[in-house]
């Protein structure tokens, strides 16, 4: 039993039990016909398989707390405004340990990343397991199915060696109780998964329904693994052949463009752009439909929108000043502040960073920018119209910050937010608006353009690389940029205008950091300094919480751009505080003192790196008896 309860815990397996009894009367009966002894036996049986794949890629970015939000907290681009309770992720010396990684919407989804990534993992493995059993009209589609099943494995690999660094590489379905895991090295993961990209890149159709992965998006994931190990050229090309399939959108579309206070960045966004086929941007979209069934709500407005309801944003004279629920003629008209904008609760709190800095001069007709108030909100742009204060001198007029208001009450309250792109109508309810079903972009064709300039940064071609920027900013409306203006900077900052609660912004700042350390590139936003592997976490050692600079690109640019991270910024419970070490997230506790039969390693700078062995190779046989 003792064993049983280790192997359920251990996170990375994701798998179910399998019984060695051999008595037939012991073996469940099925409770239906959906069998994997009937079901894996065709292309359509080998696909709804793959739909759990696409379902979870969805719940990265839906409901409260979504774990995309927790993917932002470790960036540039914002931290987390939940203030009023300990626990939230905010001192992570404190909280980002291996024994507090968490799938939990009042501390952090860092045990989601690891538990989702390796459940996607299993249901890829299985696919690819069962398919040697199966019948296929033709090689083109059986190929077709193994290339969906290697996007899916490969699009969690991606992920899980760019949050976690060296993990568990399972090629194979495992089909029996297993405690025997061992790190594999990360660069090979990668170098196995570029492999099976090129195969899928090769044999998944152009054509599929939406919310699954095409050729194209095959394509734009193998573009980022040739990224991280470095392959340019091979990016380049690729990329060169997704943008000419998938053009920008570049005109107004959907019936949205015709409502007022929009333009194209509404249109783009727009719940009915995300269901439009003549949509040529999208690449790759998670979906989720209003009444279907498994449907989720997305809340990106309860997520990403100012804390203004429940008595939060007083009026000077210390009243209440807003109220989800307007007088009654106020509903449905500009006072009524849950309907225009959704009822927020400050989870996701931009930095200034995102706010201010990267809206220059150059971007003063940017449809995506600060400047362009149909697209961006704030809550000055709000109104007071809590019922009491009908009669008073504050009724309908916009908010004024107070005089000496908590830094806890400023940080989850007040700042403004791209509203273009986090408003989302949900028509399911009538108050609390949150943000409803919509399908939701993972790849569009804007980010390989921004990817093209990214790969030519690196190979010093910084007039090509600003020729690629430069579609993305002329469709916006933004001034272009010159090859003098090109720096690993300039990329950011335009993947941060462009991408916006699209992105894993930590994915990619460690990817950039790992390319760093790899090539040996002089970055010349920090004054030409040349980053290294043999050191990329800091030093080693439990909590050693190191804040030197010139360890890893991404301690040097977070700390740089984020204006709550080691400033002294407090709140009742805690102080935003992080470390070179992470950079890469904790491998959590429970995953590696369950595996009893094997060896886990932990990241530098967290406790438990006194156990690591030197990871495996894919392709390398595991030590000793124990069987992969």
């Amino acid at each position: 039993m003792k064993h049983i309860k280790k192997c359920l815990i251990l996170a990375v397996a994701g798998l179910p039990l399998l019984n060695s009894c051999s008595d037939s009367w012991l073996e469940p009966k099925p409770l239906s016909i959906y069998t994997p002894e009937n079901t894996y036996v065709d292309a359509d049986g080998l696909y709804a398989a793959l739909v759990a794949c696409e379902r979870n890629m969805r719940h990265e970015f839906f409901g409260d707390g979504a774990p995309i939000t927790t993917d932002r907290y470790t960036t540039d681009l914002a931290v987390t405004g939940t203030t009023d309770k300990s626990g939230p992720l905010i001192d992570m010396d404190a909280d980002l340990l291996p024994s507090r990684t968490a799938n939990d919407v009042n501390k952090n989804k860092i045990g989601w990343y690891w538990d989702e990534g390796f459940k996607g993992i299993k249901y890829a493995n299985i696919v690819l397991n069962r398919m040697k059993n199966a019948t296929f009209k033709d090689e083109a589609e059986e190929n077709a199915v193994r290339g969906a099943a290697y996007f899916q494995r490969a699009y969690r690999y991606y992920k899980l060696t760019h949050l976690f660094g060296d993990v568990p590489y399972l090629s194979q379905e495992i089909e029996t109780p297993k405690v025997d895991f061992y790190t594999y090295d990360r660069w090979s993961i990668l170098e196995q998964i570029e492999k099976d990209m090129e195969f899928a890149y090769q044999w998944v159709p152009e054509k599929v329904d939406r919310g699954k992965p095409s050729k194209w998006a095959c394509g734009v994931l193998l573009m980022k693994v040739c990224m991280s190990l470095g392959h340019f050229d091979r990016a380049i090309e690729i990329g060169k052949e997704v943008i000419a399939a998938n053009p920008l959108m570049t005109e107004r579309f959907t019936t949205n463009k015709t409502k007022p206070n929009t333009n194209l960045m509404h249109d783009l966004h727009s719940v009915e752009a995300k269901m439009d086929m003549s949509n040529t941007e999208g690449i790759l979209y998670v979906v989720s439909y209003p009444e279907v069934e498994g449907r989720d709500r997305i809340n990106t407005m309860r997520n990403a929108t100012p804390y203004w309801a429940n008595g939060s944003i007083k009026t000077p004279d210390g009243k209440t000043g807003m109220s989800i629920v307007p007088a009654n003629e106020a509903k449905g008209t500009e006072l009524d502040n849950d309907a225009n904008v959704g009822r927020g609760i400050g989870t996701c709190r931009p930095t200034n960073y995102y706010q201010y800095d990267i809206w220059t001069e150059k971007e003063k007709n940017d449809l995506r920018g600060v400047y362009n108030r149909d697209s961006w909100k704030g809550v000055f742009d709000l109104y007071y119209n809590a019922p009491a204060l009908k009669g008073t001198e504050w009724y309908g007029k916009h908010p004024v910050k107070p005089v000496g208001m908590s830094v806890s009450d400023s940080i989850r309250c007040w700042f403004q937010w791209p509203h273009y792109k986090t408003f989302v109508p949900d028509p399911s309810v009538t108050t609390d608006r949150r943000g409803g079903e919509t399908p939701w972009y993972i790849y569009r064709s804007a980010e390989v353009y921004l990817m093209l300039a990214e790969c030519y940064y690196w190979k010093d071609m910084k007039q090509e690389a600003a020729n690629m920027m430069n579609v993305v900013r002329q469709r916006a409306g933004a001034e272009s940029l010159a090859a003098s203006d090109i720096n690993i900077g300039t990329v950011l900052d335009e993947r941060a205008r462009e991408l916006y609660y699209e992105e894993n912004r930590h994915v990619e700042l460690s990817r950039i950091s790992y390319v760093y350390a790899l090539t040996g590139k002089a970055c010349e936003v920090f004054g030409g300094h040349v980053y290294k592997l043999d050191n990329f976490s800091g030093p080693k050692g439990t909590s050693v919480n190191c804040k030197d600079a010139g360890v890893n690109f991404y301690f040097d640019w977070v700390s740089a751009k984020n204006n709550f991270y080691n400033k002294g910024i407090k709140t009742n419970y805690a102080e935003y505080r992080f470390s070179t070490h992470h950079v890469l997230w904790p491998i959590p506790e429970g995953s590696i003192t369950s595996n009893t039969g094997g060896v886990i390693n932990q990241n530098v700078g967290y406790p438990g790196t006194e156990n690591n062995i030197t990871p495996l190779k894919v392709g390398q046989e595991v030590p000793s008896e124990s069987a992969q």
